[in-house]
């Protein structure tokens, strides 16, 4: 009951600052007299943006605000928006500042955000053998195999249960390791793959061992790049 009354007043305060705002707005607009001098362009949205939406140039305009009401956190090129993702909900016409963006670095810390667009993220466990002595790296690339015991014949087969599987996290590390960070052994790794390689990779860590076979990441010089 409390989160929800917190919610409820949390709502009611964003829509009163809007409300303020356009109320403010409306006053400069009706009598711009000033002289363009004191006035400077901002980069405001054109539509309604949620939160964690990647913004591209169809959204946001470019808005004349009065130089009073300019602070240095609103931003004033479209160039340093377009790419990047609303750390909150904007409404339509309202002016972007800085602190409401998400930059690179924090985006790369929050998993949900490296996922591409239809994908999904699963976990397995793994120990030292299994992650290649604990070599495998966010953003390495994997061959994921499954080795069970038949019972039928007692023996061991292994197979390919999917292959170039790109890696999002180890543990809960999101980052290649940098030079200076003290080595943390890790015991999962999280895999992004579609929703039907999901349940393959489910299945798979069910009926036995999951193993991962590292890719290289040296390019072979008869590859062909695209344009």
């Amino acid at each position: 009951m409390k989160a929800k009354l917190i919610l409820i007043l949390a709502v009611i305060m964003g829509l009163l600052t809007t409300f303020l705002f356009y109320q403010y707005m409306q006053k400069f607009e009706e009598t711009d007299t000033a002289s363009p001098s004191e006035w400077v362009e901002v980069v405001t949205t054109s539509q309604a943006i949620v939160e964690n939406q990647r913004m591209t140039s169809e959204m946001l305009t470019m808005k004349r605000l009065p130089k009073e009401a300019v602070t240095v956190d609103h931003v004033k090129d479209v160039n340093q928006v377009v790419g990047k993702v609303a750390g909150a909900s904007l409404s339509e016409g309202e002016a972007v500042l800085t602190h409401r963006l998400v930059d690179g670095e924090k985006e790369s810390l929050i998993v949900a955000r490296k996922i591409q667009e239809g994908y999904r993220a699963v976990s397995v466990g793994a120990n030292l053998v299994q992650t290649v002595s604990n070599l495998i790296e966010p953003e390495d690339h994997v061959d994921v195999f499954v080795s069970e015991v038949k019972q039928e014949s007692g023996e061991i087969e292994s197979e390919l249960v999917l292959g170039d599987i790109r890696v999002l996290a180890v543990g809960r590390r999101m980052l290649e390791l940098d030079s200076l960070e003290a080595y943390v052994e890790y015991s999962s790794v999280t895999l992004e793959v579609d929703a039907i390689d999901a349940v393959k990779v489910v299945n798979a860590n069910e009926r036995g061992n999951i193993h991962l076979v590292l890719h290289s990441r040296i390019i072979p010089e008869d590859t062909e790049v695209m344009d």
